[in-house]
């Protein structure tokens, strides 16, 4: 039977009140209008009847099936998207928009563990949860799959849509399939992009089987962007699922796993990174954290490498130190989980920043850049934007024209094109995804040393861009070197021995937040390894800034001339990582 009506009402109450004063406009330029408050229409759909501002599009899926289903205007699609579509080749920004479309074998496949049921006799799942800006609700009492955009600002707005939400005459029911909690997603046929060397391209959305055919047998490509997760994505993935992945990369397709969130703090995005850098470091790791899932889901595995889609900007210093921190964020947890990090910018802003602090050990350097330039060129030369020695190793993607048009085998496409020369050698070792760090003494290692301390000391050096060689817990002739440029490049002696100053240096790099009593986190861990390092006595590693944590800062603070105030600050962070 339908929702109640009381219920109904008061969620339509609540939608009437939250129209107002929400901004639809996701990128620069001109706002889409905000409906007037009260300004409702009802949606009705298979036997799903919903209520949404009189402002947004509803397009007709049966009467337009190359509609390009995209989120950077408000717009309700009904029915099951088709096989092809007039999307342009990219869509960056998110305000808000539903897909309702029936349960069919394809939709289910996009179905995941966070996927809400609405009970029987309901079209409302009031527990579902949020993921990436994307809300999904299957009503299987109207045999629909609900896919809801938004952003962090039109969240409200979006949940008090799905809330308005009631089975109409007409409804008839189809279950989803449960998920199978024990068994694997399917599987790519390896690390993505992998190993590679030649054309590719992007589009907004990840194409149908029949147009991926077409032109693996017809076009010079052998790659594609795929944009696999990020709140700020512009248009939805109908396709894009395990066995998307895996049918494209067994017949030979590369992938190029790409995650759209938030933006630099200098732009005019709805969407954007703090300009606090210890803020946008968190915020890249969660960015990280949600690309993992999505890869998990995706059957992506372990090796490939994630990219941080982080559009055009004019930099300033604070605007260049936020988008490091994030990548920094977003690079250390990619690694952490065995993935490496890729960064997609433009390569006379985002890119060119990157290589200008390409040595710089207060940043976790990015492992592939992937950058727009379009001149015209496939190759992966950068010009001026990027020195010849940076990212030399099989590590970059060239976009080098954007917005054309292609036919092949009957099937058109507009695409961004690239060219790839990528390898997996910089892949993080499995051993450092696992690697212990924390110790209670850090001991001086030197050629022929062994051990779990050794093994700590190579992925250290191997994060901050020095090639110890395989993380072996074996101090060989390639770690030594490796300890002399890290030495050559804080200022520290370069004998190649690491001892508790450079052990000091090695803990604490990466970025440098103001932390006192209270504060916890994984920099709170970095400053308690470095602790250790540096007293030459255990500070236990928690992660919480407690008073033994502050007791320690003060005495290492005395006994370096700086003021003992018990707070991590720029001056204890700058000597710490300066091995002092």
């Amino acid at each position: 039977m339908p929702s109640r009506p009381l219920g109904r009402a008061r969620a339509t109450m609540a939608l009437l009140s939250l129209l107002t004063g929400i901004a639809a406009a996701a990128v620069p330029g001109p706002a889409a209008a905000d409906p007037a408050p009260g300004d409702l229409r009802t949606v009705t759909y298979h036997g799903y009847r919903v209520q949404v501002p009189a402002g947004w599009r509803v397009v007709d899926l049966a009467e337009n099936p190359r509609a390009c289903l995209r989120f950077d205007t408000p717009a309700v699609y009904l029915g099951e998207p088709g096989d092809r579509n007039d999307c342009p080749a990219r869509v960056v920004g998110r305000t808000a928009g539903l897909v309702v479309e029936p349960i069919t074998p394809r939709s289910a496949g996009r179905a995941t563990d966070a996927t809400a049921r609405a009970p029987r006799g309901r079209a409302t799942a009031p527990s579902a949860a949020s993921g990436g800006g994307t809300i999904q609700v299957a009503v299987e009492d109207a045999g629909v799959l609900v896919t809801a955009a938004h952003t962090p600002a039109t969240e409200a707005l979006v949940r008090g849509v799905l809330a308005s939400a009631e089975l109409a005459p007409g409804a008839a029911r189809t279950e989803l399939p449960r998920a199978r909690r024990h068994a694997a997603p399917a599987a790519a046929a390896g690390p993505q992009p992998g190993t590679y060397l030649g054309q590719g391209f992007d589009t907004c959305t990840a194409p149908s089987q029949a147009t991926m055919d077409a032109w693996r047998s017809a076009s010079p490509y052998g790659a594609v962007g795929v944009y696999i997760s990020g709140a700020f994505r512009g248009c939805a993935q109908p396709n894009l699922t395990a066995s998307w992945v895996a049918e494209q990369t067994g017949k030979g397709w590369r992938l190029i796993p790409v995650d759209v969130g938030r933006q630099a703090p200098c732009t005019g995005y709805s969407l954007r990174m703090s300009a606090d850098p210890a803020t946008a470091r968190a915020q890249g790791v969660t960015a990280a954290a949600d690309a993992l899932t999505a890869a998990a889901h995706l059957g992506i595995p372990a090796g490939s490498a994630l990219y941080s889609d982080i559009e055009a900007y004019t930099s300033t210093a604070s605007c260049k130190a936020a988008v490091l921190s994030y990548l920094s964020g977003w690079t250390e947890r990619l690694h952490s989980g065995g993935y490496l990090s890729g960064f997609y910018s433009s390569a006379a802003s985002g890119i060119r920043d990157a290589a200008e602090e390409y040595g710089n050990s207060a940043y976790t350097r990015v492992d592939h850049i992937f950058y727009a330039w379009w001149n015209g060129a496939a190759d992966t030369g950068t010009g001026s934007y990027v020195p010849s020695t940076h990212w030399s190793g099989h590590q970059r993607i060239h976009q080098y024209a954007g917005e054309v048009t292609e036919s092949y085998g009957g099937h058109t496409m507009r695409i961004d094109r690239d060219y790839l020369d990528v390898g997996t050698g910089t892949s993080p070792e499995p051993g450092c995804a696992t690697a212990n760090l924390d110790f209670t003494a850090y001991g001086t290692l030197r050629g022929g040393s062994t051990g779990p301390l050794v093994t700590a000391a190579q992925c250290l050096l191997r994060a901050a861009g020095h090639d110890p060689g395989t993380p072996d817990g074996i101090f060989g002739p390639a770690t030594t070197d490796a300890a002399r440029d890290f030495q050559l490049a804080v200022g520290l002696t370069a004998d190649g021995v690491i001892g508790s100053r450079t052990w000091t240096a090695l803990l604490s790099r990466g970025t440098a937040p103001t932390l006192r009593e209270g504060a916890t986190g994984e920099a709170v861990s970095r400053l308690q390894r470095a602790l250790t390092a540096a007293l030459g006595r255990t500070v236990a590693v928690d992660g919480v800034f407690g008073p033994g944590t502050g007791q320690a800062v003060r005495d290492y603070q005395s006994g370096r001339g700086l003021a003992a105030d018990g707070v991590a600050g720029t001056a204890t962070w700058g000597a710490l990582q300066s091995g002092r």
